[in-house]
Parts: C-alpha cells; structure tokens; sequence
C-alpha cells in the first residue's frame, strides 16, 4: 500500500504538502491539490485519518445522539444533519439510545474517547448528570428536538404546544368531549409538553381528561398498541384519540385494526409527528407536523460555530403545524 512519501514523490512535492492537502488547509494551490488527489487515488493512498487527528486535536467528527432510529422523525432529522456535516467537512457518528439513559451515558462517553469535535444531542431525559459533565468539561453541546433543563446550551427544536392546543380546539368543535391521550414519559420534555399542552387545552374549554383516559407509553410501537387496548376497554371508551408520536400512532392503528373499530365511524384519531405514510392510509391520519427540512437548516447554520469554538449559539425555535385530514368527524 502506497504512503504518504510515495504520494509526495510522484507528485513532486513535499510530504509536508501532501499532508496539508488531506488536513484541508487553504494554502495549498488548487493544482497542486488535484494533482496530489488525483496521484493519491492512482497509488491507492489513504490518509490516516485518526493519526491525523491525534497531531493536529481535530478528528473533524460530530457525535450525533438521539433516541430512536427507527423513529421517521429522527431518522429524517439525522439525515438533513449529516447532509450539513458533510458539506462543512465533517464526518458524523451517530448513537441510538433506544429512550435509555444508561445506554446515551455509554454513546457520549465513547464519542468523546474519539475526541469528536461536538454533540448534537436528543436527550432520553430532561435531566442528565452525565450532560452536565459534558457541559462543565467544555464540550461543544447542541440539543436537538429535547433538551435537558439544567444543562446550558442552545436549542434546535419546534414548539408542539399551540399546533396540540389547535387540535384540542379542532376536535370539541366536532362535537368531541370524551378526549383521550396517548402520552410519551412526561419526564422528557416533549412527553411533558405535548401531554401538559392537550390537558391544558382542553380545561381552558371546560372540558376534563380523566386519569383513566391518559396513557402513558415510551415512544415505541407497542406501548401505543397497549395503550390504546387498555382505551378500547373503559366502560366509556373516548370518542376521540390523541396519540403523542408516530411509533406509538402506529402501534395504536394496529390495535384499532384487530379490535375492528372503525377510524374515523367509531373513533376520531390524531397523531404528533406527520410522517410519509400518514396521507396514504385510509382515511389519511390527522396530524401534527414538525418543520423537519427547517430543523435541518438551523443546525447546519450553528454546525461550523458550534463545532469550531466559535461564539455562542442562540436557540432555534420553530413552530410546528396542525395538518387536518380524514381521520377525525363530526360526532
């Protein structure tokens, strides 16, 4: 396998060159650069990207955490991040923490071992101790979608609360009183928030959620398919069903289709998180969407300060939109 003297030799400069080429430095010439990168390919070289990064302290890697990749929103979130990372010249390593805190403690201890140069981080709790080490120790940190409450750093995130307030107020105009919600952890932020928005929304028109009719699931598919059997089963059961994210939505549908009750005839459904599918169903899901693409472009905008040492970031917040399809009717 060719090495960087090969390299250097063939294209007729110095191995110090070469090296300035690969670490991305602007004072090398653009013909010198295609020469030494054209001579690369051919020879096979590869620079060394880790020796690299232990003589210069920049591995040029973000460290992306979030906590389920099987999750549409997260899975379209991390791929307009990456899109943006790699633009800007950095690599991304991405954790799945599966909505475990023990596990995101483990991800973010090995990204910084690989000595990456920010986290982006979706939190599996408002609280973290080990985020607040991260913090203290300097890190650069950006929480994306969550945030963790005692943790100073800014914010990339769409405020669900008046697009759920929207769908509370949509929902009794169409005769609804018997409201129900499928909630994530309320110890999350955004469990918290879009349980604490639909109760709110609701007592503000005079209408009471009672215990009964609020399930608490994980985020996951079959704690929305638990929660909604455990619904179906209430002397009264709801008229109207507010589930708090797309997997659990999922797993909700799927227990309305095995039970053969009817959407929208027997119960009207809403979902947080609009997903590709959702318009294709039939009837097509009523849903809150959150402005992915825009998340995508906020963070690529704070990638190269965040990640460079440059000024602080603010926090981005958007808003996200009640989209109003088949799936809730009239009583």
């Amino acid at each position: 396998m060719a090495n960087i003297k090969d390299v250097a030799r063939e294209a007729g400069v110095s191995v110090a060159t070469v090296s300035r080429t690969f670490s991305g430095a602007q004072f090398v010439s653009p013909e010198v650069r295609e020469r030494v990168i054209t001579i690369a390919g051919r020879l096979g070289y590869r620079p060394n990207a880790v020796a690299r990064s232990l003589r210069t302290e920049n591995t040029r890697t973000l460290g992306l955490v979030i906590p389920n990749v099987m999750n549409p929103f997260f899975t379209a979130v991390a791929r307009a991040v990456e899109d943006a990372a790699m633009e800007r010249g950095y690599s991304l390593v991405l954790g799945n923490t599966d909505e475990d805190p023990e596990k995101e403690a483990r991800y973010i201890d090995v990204l910084l071992q690989k000595r990456v140069n920010g986290l982006i981080v979706s939190p599996a709790r408002a609280t973290s101790w080990h985020l607040s080490e991260v913090e203290r120790a300097g890190v650069p940190l950006l929480f994306l979608d969550r945030y963790v409450r005692d943790v100073d750093a800014p914010v990339v995130r769409a405020d669900g609360s008046a697009a759920v307030d929207r769908l509370v107020e949509y929902l009794l105009k169409l005769g609804h009183e018997r409201l129900a919600v499928i909630s994530g952890p309320p110890e999350t932020v955004s469990g918290g928030e879009r349980l604490g928005a639909f109760i709110e929304g609701a007592a503000l028109r005079g209408i009471s959620v009672p215990e009964e009719r609020i399930v608490i699931g994980d985020f996951r598919r079959q704690s929305g398919r638990r929660a909604m059997r455990e619904l179906l089963e209430l002397k009264e059961p709801p008229t109207a069903v507010f589930v708090a994210n797309n997997l659990m939505a999922l797993g909700a549908l799927q227990a309305l289709e095995e039970t053969k009750v009817r959407i929208p005839e027997d119960i009207s459904f809403a979902s947080f998180d609009d997903v590709s599918w959702f318009p294709l169903v039939n009837p097509p899901v009523t849903a809150i969407a959150q402005p992915v693409e825009e998340l995508g472009v906020a963070v690529a905008r704070m990638l190269p300060e965040m990640a460079e040492g440059g000024e602080r970031q603010e926090s981005v917040v958007l808003k996200a939109e009640l989209v109003i399809r088949g799936s809730c009717k009239r009583v």
